[in-house]
């Protein structure tokens, strides 16, 4: 089983005379996508080259902050010709200035897993490889999946298990030897139970699930979730909805579902659609001194993201962290540019119904994840 390190790998002090105690941050970000006007807005007609530095910029803090943060890439790195929907093919800058924001893992098992053949599921893996960002989901063969699946991340003293599967691949075929992982319940379950053999602290499982578009999750996402958490999975988070879906800390459990992360950056403009929610969980450690360990769910909460994008002809796009501008005049924020974040009143009151819309259905439907409190 190959394993993944994100700096140096931390071993506890021996403790004679009482446990240890250690704690992980780990933070989930939605639907990572690429149309073309994004992508036309990162584009320099100078240098020929893509820069999302700028997109980034507001949202890296944030990613930065966790131990370990994971998204879901739903776009290939296949290379040019670059295009959006509906075969998506983003530019390398984008999975490199990921990197750079603080994205340490993708998930890859998504509906546009073959978008671009064989040669572009291939590619993708070989570009995240190059770049050293750890990823899951998709692999080049049979082999590759037997020795690198489950995704095994090494932080802080805790070993975590990610597993990553998807409902479909927009009726594409998967062209061997390539693999993509399917929602399989004897496939999920056989998987699970390879994992505990690992004895991870706690096991991971993104879903790509459910229809498009709706706020509510399925009684199909219900039976997945319930069936992950029953064969051993502490966290399972969820993508493809394109909108955000409550989420569940199961607290007498020691369980968490996330039905939808919605989008965490896309050129989506409808209502619902314009931004997600990063969700963050602390895990904690108690290592007795036998070393024998219990880790737990000591608390999760949210941040809300939205996506601005620039008018005029030359559009350029922004992940606003709420926490820092929905409080302040936009425009005014802590390294904003009053040039660039001068929005209108119609993007003013796109981002409070984003908002508002938000509040509304977690204040409903969550249970013990509330929004993080600013300090």
């Amino acid at each position: 089983m190959i394993r993944y390190f994100f700096g140096l790998l931390f071993i506890p002090a021996s403790v004679v005379y009482g446990q240890d105690t250690t704690r992980l941050s780990l933070m989930f970000i939605g639907d990572i996508m690429q149309h073309d006007s994004q992508m036309a807005a990162a584009y320099d007609t100078l240098t020929k080259e893509y820069d999302y530095s700028s997109c980034f910029q507001y949202i890296k803090p944030y990613l930065d902050s966790a131990d370990v943060t994971i998204g879901n890439l739903e776009v290939t790195l296949a290379g040019p010709p670059h295009k959006g929907y509906p075969q998506f093919s983003a530019p390398d800058e984008l999975a490199a200035t990921l990197k750079n924001a603080g994205v340490d893992i993708l998930v890859t098992a998504n509906n546009h897993s073959v978008d671009r053949g064989r040669e572009g599921l291939e590619r993708t893996i070989m570009m995240l490889d190059s770049l050293h960002i750890s990823h899951t989901g998709t692999f080049v063969d049979t082999v590759n999946r037997m020795n690198d699946y489950p995704l095994v991340i090494y932080q802080n003293g805790f070993v975590l298990a990610v597993l990553n599967y998807s409902y479909g691949t927009n009726g594409l075929a998967v062209e061997r030897p390539n693999m993509v992982n399917l929602i399989d319940t004897a496939v999920i379950k056989k998987d699970l139970s390879t994992t505990k053999g690992l004895h991870p602290d706690a096991v991971i499982v993104f879903m790509h699930w459910g229809p498009e578009y709706q706020s509510l999750p399925t009684k199909f996402q219900k039976d997945l979730a319930d069936f992950c958490f029953r064969h051993g999975a502490k966290l399972v988070v969820g993508s493809h909805p394109h909108v955000v879906q409550p989420m569940e800390w199961r607290q007498d459990t020691d369980q968490l579902v996330a039905y939808s992360l919605g989008n965490f950056v896309s050129g989506q403009r409808k209502r619902y659609t314009d931004g997600g929610v990063m969700l963050q969980v602390e895990l904690e450690k108690i290592t007795q001194p036998d070393s024998s360990s219990v880790t737990h769910i000591q608390n999760s909460s949210y941040d809300l993201a939205w996506v601005y994008r620039t008018p005029g002809r030359d559009k350029k796009y922004f992940i606003l962290p709420a926490t820092e501008f929905e409080t302040l005049p936009l425009g005014t924020g802590a390294n904003s540019e009053p040039s660039i974040l001068n929005l209108s009143l119609v993007d003013k009151r796109a981002f409070k119904l984003f908002l508002d819309d938000s509040h509304k259905l977690f204040k409903k439907y969550n249970l013990n994840v509330e929004e993080t409190k600013n300090e």
